[in-house]
């Protein structure tokens, strides 16, 4: 078919997360959350495993686009604003360390 072009439909995904205060218990007293990332997959999840909580993100690791990505997926997952989340420490490192806060709004 010369000259058909689909359209293009995008929809948000629901996105597969624990619940608020299963990903609140593994930070610390101090409110920080250890989280192992994946750039580039198919699909935004969190999942728990162990003590850490592994992101998964379909942003690549440019620019801070996967750091972006993980923060705000985080916020979603703890019903709170991407601003009230702070990234510690891994920037350029999959092994993040970000404070989160320790009581839901």
């Amino acid at each position: 078919m010369a000259g058909f072009t689909p359209k293009r439909c995008v929809a948000n995904p629901r996105i597969d997360c624990p619940a608020a205060g299963d990903i609140r218990a593994l930070a610390d007293s101090a409110g920080r959350l250890a989280v192992r990332v994946t750039p580039g997959a198919r699909a935004d999840a969190l999942t728990i495993d162990g003590d850490k909580l592994l992101a998964r993100v379909r942003a690549v690791p440019d620019k801070g686009k996967a750091n972006a990505a993980v923060l705000a997926l985080i916020a979603q997952a703890l019903g709170v604003a991407p601003s009230r989340l702070e990234l510690l420490r891994g920037g350029i490192s999959r092994e993040k360390l970000v404070a989160i806060p320790l009581k839901p709004q």
